[in-house]
């Protein structure tokens, strides 16, 4: 067994081998390969502290280079050269590249970066022929934009990359989610057995290798039975050894060197895959007799790489929204089929064929009132019962998979033989009826390549360094898994339950018996409620990680914020009330009442017109994000200024909204364009279908919406267009509740201690939170406040005795629920302020002065 020393402190003493090879600190190797050589210094790049043992003689110098001045080394007009490019580089690790560097009557090629406290340049014998080089890597980028698919991508590139680097073979190897890898394109020499299509176990990459393909994309041997050329001193000062992640001339492990030359391989060269900041896998070329990749050709595989690496993201998006794009079609045609069959189960049996088509799995299987369908390799429903039971204790609407189902049910020996892994989409809650698609043992399953039996001369590390070894070690690592269930497979998978849930509830309406069709209503809505819940999490979210503008305070941004989720939390509250969506009228009322104190300003005209639950929702955002415009730059901001919005229905039922400001001097379009205007710009069309259009007058701005006629619907007492008046604002003098002591009753402790701190801020003092009923009614007892804001809903119990005590003493409240006006309060609290969740300050404050 081949052994090395170890730098590393952990590993001191150990030798390298299988074992604990994952542990190998290959970022600090201690050498560099020989056809360069290397100078580390200090980070300004003046003074030597290490070299190669063999930089004196490449660079044609004498003597002890330790301590000696780099400008005495090579000249200051190299120093000078050296210097703006490590400038230009800045504190970015990867290296600097000079070409053509003249030192001492020699010709070098130069990398420089700054790292870890050092300035580490690499010196190697310069390129002749940079033009050519350049000019091929040109046509190979040229060449690969032109693939419009990932497959054909895939495949290409190694052809490509074969003819500009000139490597006998030439590998596209993809990483799995395991961390398996697969040979998945390949241009070799005729001579040479095919490795496309082979998998390798995860350990042939260990997980510090994979770290470093992350740090610095490219790494060459130009020989695999090189001597290496150790770095002097080995340590510091301070017992540090030389961190090499950043640089090329690195060493690699010996483990990887005996590697690759039992597979006959004497030169390889790999650059890595890296989208979206994870590793997807390597271009990895071999060659069979030694080859120096000079600098530049190093150079341009490395954009070749990078070339590649973005263009398979973006095709692989596409693909995805190809892919679901079909995935709607089908289940649109589901739906339509489903709701014109009065036997939902029957509708679902026939259209198995069509849904296998959805997600990648051999089998599929409806468990649906008690029968049991199937299509393709599936179980029969005796060996599915395990399955079955396991089904019903999933939670309500949540889907689960696994790829090993031999994990999870141990003891049905039937079922995992037949399958290994399971995803299961529960489609109604009572009684519990499921999905099932099923995949069989990734072994079973794999694109065979060549014979797997057949081996290479076992080297000196062991049986398991040959390839055709790791191969069946993999083998064995999946002995009862399947294939792993990617984000898209969920993702088609929630999509499909969605869909048959909406079927469920259509279906539910028709039934004749009342009593039946609501418990049916009900079920289903349940589950959707989940959806729907996730929908909005993951829209507020979209809305926080919206990037600050240029200019934009933390203030500024957090009260866009603020008003954003505000208006999405009220077109939900509306679209709960009511699932048909609700007036247009209501919703300009909503945005635009905050600012009713301009309300002479404000004209708002049109007929009564009810948008649906969709339609409201992005209307919402829309209209609010108008309103804060114009509030902040627009009519609501000048004195003179007036806001007309009038709206009408067109003859083809559409809906038509224009929105004018008028007597807002200087107006001019905006240079650029933050998250606001894009939302009002790509809303409508995107999510509706509709039409956005902007346009700037020199005194004001003038937005027209168009809504498709089926979001939109004329209400049947629709008569003239009516003028609506705004609310008047309820206020009160700036300062009436400054010293005001507050009661906080709230059970969520991240609710409690930011309103806390808003209402300090605006001068009140926080006696405290309770987040119990027992706890407040200590505390008012103990020293009673001047104002309370009460959560309604305090886990199992609610705030209403607090309320009734507070009553009793004469003290004012507010009560503050995600249900708004809809709770079922005691005719006693009818004055009390209802304040929604989520809520801003000023809807406390104002309740408060209302107080």
């Amino acid at each position: 067994m081949t052994r090395i020393a170890v730098s590393d402190a952990s590993l001191a003493g150990q030798p390298i081998d299988l074992t604990n090879c994952d542990r190998e600190p290959i970022h600090i190797p201690g050498s560099i390969q020989p056809h360069g050589c290397l100078l580390a210094c200090d980070a300004a790049a003046r003074t030597v502290q290490r070299h190669s043992a063999n930089a004196a003689s490449m660079l044609g110098l004498s003597g002890d280079l330790i301590g000696q001045p780099l400008v005495d080394l090579i000249g200051p007009e190299n120093l000078h050269t050296l210097g703006n490019a490590l400038a230009v580089a800045g504190h970015e690790p990867r290296p600097a590249l000079i070409f053509g560097l003249q030192i001492n009557g020699r010709s070098f090629d130069v990398t420089g970066h700054r790292y870890e406290g050092h300035a580490i340049l690499e010196f190697e014998p310069a390129a002749q022929n940079l033009g050519a080089v350049m000019s091929m890597a040109r046509t190979v980028v040229g060449r690969l934009r032109g693939m419009d698919s990932a497959e054909a991508l895939i495949q290409h590139a190694a052809h490509l990359i074969q003819a500009q680097l000139g490597y006998d073979r030439v590998m596209i190897y993809e990483l799995g989610a395991d961390g398996a890898g697969k040979v998945v394109s390949e241009a070799k020499q005729q001579e040479h057995e095919s490795f496309r299509g082979q998998y390798f176990p995860a350990s042939d990459i260990p997980q510090q290798a994979r770290a470093l393909y992350l740090r610095n994309p490219i790494r060459v041997i130009s020989d695999a039975s090189y001597q290496p050329v150790p770095v002097l001193p080995v340590r510091d000062s301070m017992g540090a050894p030389l961190d090499l992640s950043y640089a090329h001339l690195r060493s690699v492990s010996p483990v990887h060197c005996e590697y690759l030359r039992n597979m006959g391989v004497s030169a390889s060269m790999s650059v890595s895959i890296i989208i979206n900041g994870q590793l997807w896998g390597l271009i990895a070329c071999h060659h069979y007799a030694p080859k120096v990749l000079t600098m530049a050709d190093r150079a341009a595989a490395e954009m070749v790489g990078e070339f590649f690496s973005m263009h398979l993201d973006a095709l692989t998006r596409r693909h995805a929204r190809k892919a679901e794009e079909l995935a709607r079609r089908a289940l649109d045609d589901l739906m339509v089929d489903a709701s014109r069959n009065e036997d939902v189960r029957n509708a679902l049996e026939n259209r198995l064929p069509d849904l296998a088509k959805l997600i990648d799995a051999e089998g599929i299987a409806l468990w649906f009132d008690g029968t049991w369908s199937t299509v393709g390799h599936a179980p029969s429903q005796t060996a599915a019962e395990p399955l079955l039971r396991l089904a019903e204790t999933s939670p309500d609407g949540q889907i689960f998979h696994t790829d090993q189902l031999s994990a999870v049910l141990p003891d049905a020996a039937d079922l995992t033989r037949s399958v290994a892994g399971a995803l299961i989409i529960p489609l109604s809650r009572r009684p519990r009826d499921f999905l099932f698609y099923f995949r069989r043992e990734a072994e079973q399953t794999l694109d065979w390549a060549g014979d797997p039996n057949k081996t290479y001369e076992t080297g000196p590390l062991g049986d398991r360094l040959t390839p055709r070894k790791s191969f069946a070690i993999w083998k064995e690592t999946v002995r009862e898994k399947s294939h792993p269930w990617s984000e898209a497979d969920c993702r088609f998978a929630e999509a499909l339950r969605i869909s048959v849930v909406e079927v469920l509830l259509f279906n539910s309406e028709l039934l004749a018996d009342e009593r039946s069709r609501a418990a049916v209503r009900q079920r289903v809505l349940n589950q959707e409620l989940n959806h729907r819940v996730k929908n909005i999490l993951a829209v507020i979210r979209s809305l926080v990680s919206q990037k600050q503008q240029p200019g934009d305070t933390l203030e500024s941004y957090t009260e866009a914020l603020r008003g954003r989720i505000q208006a999405l939390a009220h077109a939900h509250d509306q679209v709960i009330r009511d699932e048909n969506g609700g007036l247009l009228r209501d919703l300009l009322r909503a945005e635009l009442g905050p600012y009713s104190a301009k309300r002479e300003g404000i004209h708002l005209t049109g007929p009564n017109v009810a948008l649906d639950s969709r339609a409201f929702s992005v209307m919402a955002l829309v209209l609010h994000e108008m309103a804060t415009n114009a509030a902040k730059y627009g009519a609501l901001s000048q004195r003179g200024g007036a806001l007309s919005v009038s709206w009408t229905i067109l003859p083809c039922g559409d809906c038509q909204i224009r929105w004018q400001e008028t007597g807002v001097p200087g107006v001019r379009a905006p240079e650029t364009t933050g998250f606001g205007s894009d939302l009002i710009r790509r809303s409508l069309p995107f999510d509706l279908g509709g039409e956005s259009e902007l346009s700037f007058a020199s005194d004001g701005l003038l937005a027209q919406f168009r809504l498709p006629a089926r979001f939109a619907r004329a209400l049947s007492d629709t008569g003239a267009p009516e003028e609506t008046a705004l609310p008047a604002a309820l206020s009160g003098p700036s300062g009436m509740l400054e010293g005001r002591r507050v009661l906080l009753v709230e059970d969520q402790v991240l609710i409690a201690m930011s309103l806390e701190a808003e209402l300090t801020d605006h001068g009140m003092v926080v006696l405290g939170v309770a987040p119990s009923v027992k706890k407040a009614l200590a505390m008012i007892e103990q020293d009673a406040p001047d104002l309370a804001v009460l959560d309604l809903n305090l886990r199992h119990e609610t705030s209403v005795p607090i309320a009734e005590a507070l009553m009793a003493r004469g003290i004012p409240f507010v009560f503050a629920t995600g249900y708004g006006r809809d709770i079922d309060l005691p005719d006693s609290f009818d004055a009390v302020p209802v304040v929604q969740k989520p809520y801003q300050v000023q809807d406390i404050l104002k309740a408060f002065r209302a107080l």
